[in-house]
């Protein structure tokens, strides 16, 4: 019998697809998240409501599981503390879990680990993290997380850097940034399919000529994404963000919480900015 997904942050928006249509094509998953489960529970599947600053629980939930799609935590930009339990010490609990069952995990990454980079610069996954904010941290430090894990504790581990995942795009930016549920979909499954991970990056855009991203370890798993921002551009290329901070950086108008710099510096102003 193939063991259990253990899937956190089932509640969210990206939790329910994916348990839902994990769950269609007969993946076992043990769910959980802080909030109800607010759909019934797929067939298949069990929820647990648990806090991921509980160590213990969440050990508990992971026994015998092949991997753990973490999508749990703070998932806006919020004031240090409240990030600080879910999505660093609750990390940590998601990876001694892993390394204790010997399971993979699938990190819910963010381009908020990169987004005061300029829009149009290209990346590819070595670039170097510019969080815009607490929340943005929060996802480098768990990107890191994952490289010590590999590194020191073999605990292989996918870090996708999630653009904009909604069912379709809904502004300019996003023609560069969006991700589809299908793609993420099949992205997810590929991770946990995978003979073989290691420690990788991956950019979470669909197939937009637009994107920003580019070089990432998706040949490992073999992963395409089929979707296009593109098909949505009449509707959405005039929608433009008010700010000229959130129109300069990748990460559009996270970049403008608490910014407090009394203007934008000019693009060539520093050689480090």
């Amino acid at each position: 019998m193939t063991k259990p997904i253990l899937l956190t942050g089932a509640s969210g928006a990206l939790g329910r697809m994916l348990a839902r249509e994990m769950a269609a094509q007969g993946v076992a998953l043990r769910l959980t998240d802080i909030a109800p489960f607010p759909d019934a529970v797929p067939e298949g599947a069990s929820f647990t409501k648990a806090d991921l600053n509980d160590g213990v629980t969440i050990l508990r939930l992971a026994e015998g599981c092949r991997a753990i799609l973490h999508f749990g935590g703070v998932s806006v930009e919020q004031p240090f503390e409240d990030v600080l339990g879910p999505n660093l010490r609750g990390l940590h609990h998601i990876y001694e879990a892993a390394r204790r069952e010997g399971a993979r995990v699938v990190f819910a990454s963010s381009n908020h680990s990169i987004g005061f980079h300029r829009q149009g610069e290209t990346l590819d996954l070595d670039c170097q993290f510019r969080p815009d904010g607490f929340y943005g941290l929060s996802k480098a430090y768990g990107e890191l997380m994952g490289r010590l894990y590999w590194d020191k504790h073999g605990v292989e581990n996918a870090n996708l850097r999630i653009g904009s995942c909604l069912p379709a795009p809904v502004d300019a930016r996003m023609l560069s940034t969006w991700l589809s549920y299908p793609d993420l979909l099949r992205l997810v499954m590929a991770c946990t399919d995978a003979p073989r991970l290691g420690h990788a990056v991956i950019w979470g855009a669909s197939a937009n000529p637009g994107s920003w991203w580019a070089r990432d370890h998706r040949e490992r798993i073999g992963w395409a994404p089929q979707d296009n921002a593109e098909d949505f551009r009449a509707t959405i290329e005039k929608k433009i963000h008010p700010s000229e901070v959130a129109r300069r950086h990748q990460g559009g108008a996270f970049c403008v919480i608490d910014y407090s710099r009394p203007t934008p510096p000019p693009v060539d102003a520093f050689s480090l900015d």
